[in-house]
Formats: C-alpha cells, structure tokens, sequence
C-alpha cells in the first residue's frame, strides 16, 4: 500500500514497564513525534505553495463591515480605475474611465440614497471621497 493512501493513526503501547524501562517512553516518544513531522511534510509536500489562509485566518484579516468599509471599498475600486493605484491581480497602474465613472455614480447614488441617515463622520467621508474621486475623474478624462 502507497504511503500517501495509508490511514493517519498513531499506535501507542500502553503496557505498564518498571522504572527501570522509562527511557523506553521516552523513545516511544521520539518515535511517534517523528511519525507525526513526516506525516506534516508529506502532506505539505502534496499541498500548493500558495495555499489560501484557512476561513478562520481570513475573518480574522478583514475589516469589520459596516458602511464606511463599503465606502472605502468602492473608493479603492475607482482609484484602481483611475490609475492611481496598482491593480492589485497585476501589480500594474490600469486606467479604465468607464468603470471609474461608473464607481462614482454608484458613490453619488449612495450620497443621494442615504442622505438625512448617516452620522456626520460617515457624511464628510462619502462628500470627501466623492470630491477627490471627481476631481482626479476630470483631470484623467482630459
């Protein structure tokens, strides 16, 4: 039987020894640990090299989502389109007019569609973007 298709189990002897047969434990010990590192390696040898963070990693690496991320989002998307920012799938500066103008209609609509239930920080944050987001709109499209 292939190693890689042999059940993952360890087998421990729980047979009573004398004090003086303590370092056998002790070997048994070593022994096992061994067994255990070869098993990681083989399983990180078979693993890609760019493994994704479990989902447990991943949550904790995100912000907390609540409406100014989501703003800060579509910030970053148009900023990307402006060519202000790198891609961050390429690692290039892309400028892409539509989309960016796009972005900030969606952020407009939003400043619209939300006006009289933001709290004042989220306010000045969403008019500010938007401000910065038109200017550099109308400095790209000449």
């Amino acid at each position: 039987m292939p190693e890689e298709n042999k059940p993952n189990f360890t087998v421990k002897d729980r047979r009573i020894f004398s004090q003086e047969d303590e370092s056998i434990d002790e070997k048994e010990k070593a022994d096992e640990t061994k067994v255990e590192d070869s098993t990681k390696q083989k399983k990180s040898k078979n693993e890609p090299s760019d493994k994704r963070p479990d989902n447990n990693d991943a949550q904790a690496c995100l912000p907390e989502i609540n409406f100014p991320t989501f703003i800060m989002s579509l910030n970053a998307s148009a900023l990307v389109n402006l060519g202000i920012v790198e891609n961050p799938a390429t690692g290039n500066k892309e400028t892409n007019l539509t989309i960016a103008k796009q972005t900030i209609d969606i952020l407009s609509m939003l400043e619209e569609k939300t006006r009289g239930n933001l709290s004042k920080d989220e306010e000045g944050m969403l008019k500010s973007i938007l401000y910065d987001l038109r200017i550099i709109y109308v400095k790209e499209k000449k």
